[in-house]
């Protein structure tokens, strides 16, 4: 089946742990034939079985990607960055990664209070936002809560080797959320550094309790 494999693997990416059910839902198939592509994954080395329970009786068999299946979304030129991050703290030292690193988080910051119309409501600046997420790469995406609340979800991080090789890459990322919702409150939920499938933010309208 003609992309099979990238729709499959970009469902995982996006929507955690699937099972074959939703899978065939998603590609249009049947369960056999969607439970035969996962198979095929699974021979590759892209994806891997766990039993999941719901409620009473048998387990359900879900599928999540693997470090190779992980690798299908790159991390953005890696190795280079990985390197360069490596020769500027052999060069400069510590505070001079530091240094770099900060300079890189101003201009972040000052290119996103452009783009982010402080005037509007929260829902419009919240997806400014998330355009600006999507289109460097985070696969972002946002949608509201039952409880009135917001969740902004980043489903890769295009630049994770640098940020675990410096994680002052990210550090600046919540305060700059919240400066740009505010007087929403925003916390960090899920952070792909520590073991995280993806990084998500809580955002609370007015800052309520």
């Amino acid at each position: 089946m003609a992309n099979a494999t990238d729709a499959i693997l970009l469902l995982i990416k996006t929507a955690g742990p699937c099972h074959a059910g939703r899978i065939a839902e998603h590609l249009g198939v049947s369960r056999q034939a969607a439970r035969q592509q996962l198979e095929r994954l699974y021979a590759e080395g892209l994806v891997e079985p766990a039993n999941m329970r719901a409620g009473v009786g048998r387990p359900r068999r879900s599928w999540s990607l693997t470090a190779k299946g992980e690798a299908h979304f790159p991390d953005a030129h890696a190795q280079m960055t990985v390197e360069l991050i490596d020769a500027v703290r052999e060069e400069f030292g510590a505070a001079g990664l530091d240094r770099l690193v900060s300079r890189r988080e101003q201009a972040t910051a000052e290119r996103y209070h452009r783009l982010v119309d402080s005037d509007l409501a929260l829902e419009a600046r919240l997806e400014q936002l998330t355009a600006l997420r999507r289109a460097e790469g985070y696969m972002a995406d946002w949608r509201r809560e039952s409880d009135g609340s917001y969740l902004l979800v980043e489903n890769h991080c295009p630049i994770c080797a640098a940020a675990a090789a410096c994680q002052g890459f990210c550090r600046a990322e919540l305060a700059l959320f919240q400066a740009l919702l505010a007087p929403a409150e925003v916390a960090r939920t899920d952070h792909i550094l520590q073991g995280a499938r993806r990084c998500a933010y809580r955002i609370i309208p007015g800052g309520r309790a």
